[in-house]
C-alpha cells in the first residue's frame, strides 16, 4: 500500500470517526493527533472524567445530558485513535442560532493544556458560529481565566472579571 492510499484511507477514517465538520489540530509532537469535532458524539461518563480532570464540580449525568442535547453546539476534542478516541477538552454553546449564543463549560484536560490547545477549540467554536452566521458570542469564565479569552481578541466586560464578548467582523 502506498504512502498516499495509506493517508487516504486515513482521512476517510477520520470522517467516519469524527463527521465532515472535524478538524486537525496543530500539536507540538507529531505522534500526537487532536480532532475537533462538533459531530462525534460525547460520553457522558468520559465528559465527566475530563471534568474532574480540571477541577470542576460533579453534575448529575442526567442534567448534563439534557444540557447537552438542548445546546446549540457540542465540541469535543479528541486524542485521535482509531480504536477508541479519547475526550481531551470540550466546549459547548446556547443561544437562538442567529444573532446570539453563548459559550460555556470550556474544558481541556491538564496533560494538553500549554499547547495552545484552548485556542484552537476557541477558534474551532467561533469559526462553527459563524458559519451559522450568529453575530455576537458572550461567555462567562473563571476570573482567573478571562485573560485568556481577552489575549484572543474577545471584549471583556468593564469591571474584567467574568464576562467576555465576541462581535462578528
Amino acid at each position: 500500500m502506498s504512502l498516499q492510499t495509506s493517508a487516504a484511507i486515513d482521512r476517510d477514517n477520520l470522517v467516519e470517526l469524527y463527521g465532515p465538520e472535524h478538524r486537525l489540530c496543530t500539536t507540538p509532537s507529531t505522534q500526537l493527533n487532536l480532532v475537533l469535532s462538533p459531530d462525534r458524539e460525547i460520553d457522558l461518563y468520559e465528559l465527566e472524567q475530563l471534568c474532574d480532570a480540571v477541577g470542576w464540580s460533579r453534575r448529575p449525568v442526567r442534567r448534563v445530558r439534557k444540557a447537552l442535547q438542548h445546546s446549540l453546539l457540542v465540541v469535543g476534542l479528541w486524542r485521535h485513535d482509531p480504536r477508541l478516541p479519547r475526550l481531551v477538552g470540550f466546549a459547548r454553546c446556547t443561544g437562538d442560532g442567529v444573532i446570539e449564543a453563548t459559550v460555556w463549560d470550556v474544558a481541556v484536560h491538564p496533560l494538553y493544556q500549554g499547547a495552545g490547545l484552548g485556542r484552537q477549540l476557541m477558534a474551532f467554536v467561533l469559526d462553527q458560529l459563524r458559519a451559522m452566521q450568529v453575530e455576537r458570542v458572550s461567555l462567562f469564565a473563571d476570573p482567573d481565566v478571562v485573560r485568556f479569552y481577552a489575549d484572543q481578541g474577545w471584549e471583556l466586560e468593564p469591571q474584567n472579571r467574568r464576562c467576555a464578548f465576541w462581535y462578528s467582523p
